[in-house]
């Protein structure tokens, strides 16, 4: 094998490889936005009567099924359990919720993480200086929380992109599949997968570059908020 044929091949099989990135990348940032919110809504159940009453415990046995069991399983059983009772969901819609449900449970782990990082000695000292309860959650708490899970939230965002070639199993046309598709048409596998996997690692580099640069952005926020903090502080006495 030489670089010109290789390079032809890969010309010939290029179209397919972008197509299932994009349908990766889809997938994959699908279910990070609706995990995100459906991480923040469990948190917030959780935290229902101190996390003492049945929604609480109806949200830790869902985290506890969703964070404890394979992403495969729960895919499977998305994609077979409507068609049991005569309904056939489309594979995609399946593999964003399978994995937007399964992100979910992460998430909401993360972002409690987050919350209980925050020193309650601050959150007690900003309402002894006069800040409502929203101004203690937008200016001490939210910025705490958001610079403490962030490094989190970009690992879960890498995994999610990696865990998304599962959902070739149900025929969704992502990256994954694609590879396959192409070493059954040429017989090459090592050169197609070789291929495949350096373009997953552009796509979670370029998402843990991102995460970086908005991450140095949030310590410019800091500065930002803690100047507010200060002249509401002063204003209040």
């Amino acid at each position: 094998m030489n670089a010109d044929t290789f390079a032809d091949r890969l010309a010939a099989y290029l179209p397919v490889l972008l197509h299932g990135a994009g349908m990766t990348l889809l997938v994959a940032a699908l279910a990070i936005v609706a995990g995100f919110a459906l991480g923040a809504a469990l948190l917030g159940l959780s935290l229902h009567r101190q996390g003492r009453g049945p929604l609480a415990r109806a949200v830790a046995l869902y985290v506890s099924f969703f964070r404890g069991t394979p992403l495969l399983v729960q895919l499977l059983m998305l994609f077979y359990l409507p068609s049991a009772f005569g309904v056939d969901l489309p594979p995609l819609l399946v593999a964003v919720l399978a994995m937007s449900l399964n992100s979910g449970a992460f998430q909401s782990e993360i972002l409690r993480a987050g919350l209980a990082a925050v020193p309650k000695g601050q959150i007690e000292a900003a309402a002894i200086f006069g800040l409502s309860p929203q101004q203690v959650f937008r200016y001490v708490q939210l910025p705490q929380v958001a610079r403490a899970v962030w490094p989190a939230l970009v690992s879960e965002a890498i995994d999610v992109v990696k865990n998304s070639s599962i959902v070739s199993v149900i025929a969704v046309a992502e990256l994954a599949r694609g590879g396959r598709q192409i070493v059954a048409a040429n017989f090459r596998p090592l050169e197609v997968y070789l291929t495949v996997g350096a373009t997953y690692l552009l796509m979670t580099g370029a998402i843990f570059a991102l995460g970086a640069w908005l991450g140095k952005r949030m310590g410019q926020g800091r500065r930002a908020s803690a100047a507010v903090m200060n002249r509401i502080a002063i204003n209040k006495t």
